[in-house]
């Protein structure tokens, strides 16, 4: 029975990066040997085990054969005559087939510390595209690692064109994909992974929605980008520049779903594109299952972007307004993650980067100012109902204001 750390840890290693996770190969032993040694086992379709103290990972060598479409078609064999190359071998990417001894020796048969020194993701077999979620893993792995200069190989992304042309992503179970989504949108930069489904053409197949805005125009005055497309995911990297949070990354993303629906002769102007998109968003975010958290926040950023954008010449209902539907005068609002998705739109035009935005702090103290309002006055009105309702309005109106006519003094 020899044991082995393998994939992740060992890549990570090799890069100088902290180790989050350590998964183990155990080569040699059965589920018996295992369990007498006190590992509980918990893998529900290969041979998985927890270290009694550790509580790692430890998986029995195995090989697997495809035996069926999609990413659950596989028959695993796990034996202890399976070798470590076997085990190895059947993984994704030449990075993350390297194994390490307990005195750091590194096991790499397939040319893994080569490809990790010059930065490059490559596929170790065909085996590669028997299973489609390999393609969102190697997306995810490019919005990990891109800001150190990883590429993908050219052969690597004609596979998963072949892939995407045979209809292996059309397998990809929606939880699966908002699985992987949402890791990709805590990485250094999400934006690699998109660009890199978009590549071999698995954009167009499973975000449908996004891969629509690539090649739609915008005003060059105002995106000197142009491409829509290009647009939202220079907005995502802000988005990640400004804030940690995925739903602000999220909704940065999608905010101008609608602009792919604008009629031809209107281009490249897109009217009423903010309310055009919210059947699109919501039709995204219930197939992929999406969270209320990330679908609530899209939603108001996508309606109410533009307001915040012009949030020093909105009349002060109009602010008001806004703000109630956005759900600012509750306890635990989002007011803060709207704004930095709204900021995320506005520098992500290319020269406009650096752009201050003080419309942000504007809507921030707008929200300070409207729930700060005394109400103790109409206690003893005599209002009921709806009248009530209606002077509470009426006094954040007149608190918002003053918060307006404030910031145009500065």
């Amino acid at each position: 029975m020899e044991t082995y750390l393998v994939g992740g840890a060992v890549r990570d290693t090799l890069l100088g990066l902290p180790v989050v996770e350590r998964d183990w190969v155990v080569i040699g032993a059965t589920p018996e040997i295992m369990v007498k040694q006190g590992f509980r086992p918990v893998g529900k379709d290969f041979p998985v085990f927890l270290h009694p103290k550790s509580h790692e990972e430890y998986a029995l060598a195995r090989t697997e054969r495809k035996t069926a479409p999609g990413y659950r078609g596989f028959t695993v064999h796990a034996d202890p005559d399976v070798t470590l190359q076997q085990d190895l071998i059947r993984r994704d990417l030449t990075i993350n087939a390297m194994a390490m001894t307990d005195d750091g020796i590194i096991i790499d048969p397939y040319g893994g510390q080569q490809d990790l020194e010059n930065r490059v993701f490559r596929h170790i077999s065909p085996a590669f595209a028997e299973d489609p979620v390999r393609i969102l893993r190697l997306a995810r792995f490019a919005a990990r690692f891109s800001h150190l200069g990883f590429t993908l190989a050219e052969e690597t992304n004609q596979l998963m064109q072949t892939m995407v042309s045979a209809g292996e992503v059309d397998a990809l179970v929606p939880e699966r994909v908002w699985a992987e989504l949402a890791k990709a949108l805590l990485e250094n930069t999400p934006s690699a992974f998109f660009y890199t489904l978009r590549n071999c053409g698995a954009l167009a197949r499973i975000f449908p929605e996004l891969d629509a805005l690539f090649g739609v125009p915008q005003p060059p005055q105002h995106h000197p980008e142009i491409d829509t497309g290009i647009h939202s995911l220079m907005c995502l990297e802000q988005a990640a520049i400004l804030s940690p949070c995925p739903e602000v990354r999220f909704a940065a993303l999608v905010h101008d779903l609608g602009k792919a629906l604008s009629p031809k002769e209107n281009l490249p102007h897109h009217y009423g594109h903010e309310t055009k998109g919210l059947p699109v968003l919501a039709t995204m975010c219930n197939r992929l299952r999406v969270p209320n958290s990330y679908r609530q926040l899209a939603t108001h950023v996508m309606q109410y972007h533009t307001h915040c954008h012009k949030a020093a010449e909105l009349r002060a209902s109009t602010l008001t307004d806004t703000l109630a539907a956005i759900g600012a005068f509750k306890a635990n609002n989002s007011v803060d993650k709207f704004v930095l998705a709204c900021e995320a739109d506005a520098k992500g035009r290319t020269g406009f980067e650096q752009r201050p935005y003080p419309q942000a702090n504007l809507f921030r103290q707008a929200t300070l100012a409207a729930n700060a309002i005394d109400t103790s006055s109409l206690l003893n009105s005599g209002l009921q109902g709806p009248a009530i309702g209606e002077a509470i309005r009426q006094l954040r109106i007149k608190a918002v204001a003053d918060v307006i006519n404030t910031s145009k003094q500065l």
